[in-house]
This record gives structure tokens, C-alpha cells and sequence, in this order.
């Protein structure tokens, strides 16, 4: 008996040599999935059921390992070996240990991307919400540069008491097709980015001034007016 421990104490802790590499590989496939995990979110019948509930993590984790085999031997998880001896049994258990610490630290990523969309989603919600009731009360629009003033909009130009100012003589602009082009900018960023994107006012070449929307986290960038 004091063998049989002596010989199992010789492997206990270890670290599977694939772990660090496996981790890795899950942790970036699950990042480059993110758009497979919003629409899996979206498609949810009742997304404030279990907050805790994997979406995607078990795939990333199955289909990861599937790419890891033809440069990787199997760890002895896998072998199905039938009579595990005392070595075999520990191994499996810092295997099974190496597969359940990334699993958990795959479903922690996985809830920060969802609260991430979340916080963008009432963000966007809010700043419609503004649009929206700006609307209803006269036809005003919030200026989405200081959130603070409504925007005047005529046929002339659209500008803001901020400092906002661009000329829309003969783009036959109106608050309705200002309100528009702001939700479709937003909405087209919200689509590839879970941040929050600002607005500023962009000068040409020959002084002019546009509407921007812009996000530093994705590099997105475009013209709104």
C-alpha cells in the first residue's frame, strides 16, 4: 500500500503537457466565435433563465480538440483504457482537472462578452430612447456629440450650441432623415462590436464638416451626415 501511494504522490499535481496550448487555442477560437455566441444569445426564447448557462463553450471546447489531434497525442481521457492502473487513474484525474479549470474559465469569458452586449444593447437603447422622445416632443433630435442639446436641422445645415455645425444645403436633410441615419450608423456598428461608439464632427479638405460615428475599440468608422 505505501508503494502504490509512494508511486502516486510521483504524479500528483501535474500539469498535462497539451493544457497551456489547448487553453489557448479555446480561448481565441471561443473570441473569434463571438458572433456565433450574440446570435446564439438572440435566439434564446427566454435569456433570463439561467445566467450561468454555456452557450458556446462546450462546442469551442469539442471542436478545438478535434483540430488538436492531428498535432497532438491523445491524452489517456480519451483512450478508453479499460484497466487504468494506479499512474493511469491519476493522470486522468489532472487531465480531467486541466479540462474542467478551462472550461470555467471559457463560460467566465463567454458571461463577460454577453454582459458586454447587454451593456452596448442599453446603450443603444438609450440613446434611440432619446432620439425617439426628442421626436415626440416638437421633432427635436439629441445631439449625439454632448447628449446635452437638441440639434437644430434645417435645409440649410444641422448644428448644436456644442459646436457641431454641418451644412446640408441642397441634401434635402430633415429631423426624420437625420433620426434615420443615426439609428442604421449605430445599429451597423452594433452588429460587429459590443462597444459603445462616440460621435465628433470631422473636417474635409475643403473645410466642410461631417457627422462622424466612431469606435476606437473596432476601428469602425463612418459618415452619419
Amino acid at each position: 500500500m505505501d508503494a502504490v501511494q509512494r508511486h502516486r504522490s510521483m504524479y500528483k499535481g501535474t500539469t498535462p503537457p497539451w493544457k497551456e496550448t489547448y487553453r489557448k487555442r479555446c480561448v481565441e477560437r471561443l473570441k473569434n466565435s463571438r458572433s456565433r455566441l450574440l446570435e446564439k444569445f438572440r435566439q434564446m426564447t427566454d435569456s433570463s433563465g439561467d445566467g450561468k448557462r454555456s452557450l458556446l463553450v462546450q462546442e469551442v471546447m469539442e471542436e478545438e480538440w478535434s483540430a488538436l489531434k492531428a498535432s497532438h497525442s491523445l491524452p489517456s481521457l480519451w483512450n478508453g483504457n479499460p484497466i487504468p492502473d494506479v499512474y493511469t487513474q491519476q493522470q486522468e484525474f489532472d487531465e480531467l482537472s486541466a479540462l474542467e479549470e478551462i472550461q470555467q474559465e471559457l463560460i467566465a469569458q463567454e458571461l463577460a462578452i454577453l454582459e458586454e452586449y447587454n451593456n452596448s444593447m442599453r446603450y443603444e437603447e438609450q440613446y434611440l430612447d432619446s432620439v425617439l422622445e426628442g421626436m415626440d416632443q416638437g421633432g427635436q433630435i439629441i445631439c449625439p456629440v454632448c447628449h446635452a442639446n437638441n440639434l437644430t436641422v434645417n435645409s440649410h445645415f444641422t448644428m448644436c450650441s456644442c459646436g457641431l455645425y454641418v451644412n446640408t444645403i441642397g441634401r434635402n436633410v430633415t429631423s426624420e432623415v437625420l433620426q434615420n441615419l443615426l439609428e442604421r450608423r449605430v445599429n451597423e456598428h452594433m452588429e460587429d462590436c459590443l462597444h459603445n461608439p462616440s460621435f465628433s464632427m470631422a473636417f474635409n479638405t475643403d473645410q466642410s464638416t461631417n457627422l462622424m460615428i466612431s469606435c476606437k475599440v473596432c476601428d469602425y468608422l463612418s459618415v452619419v451626415l
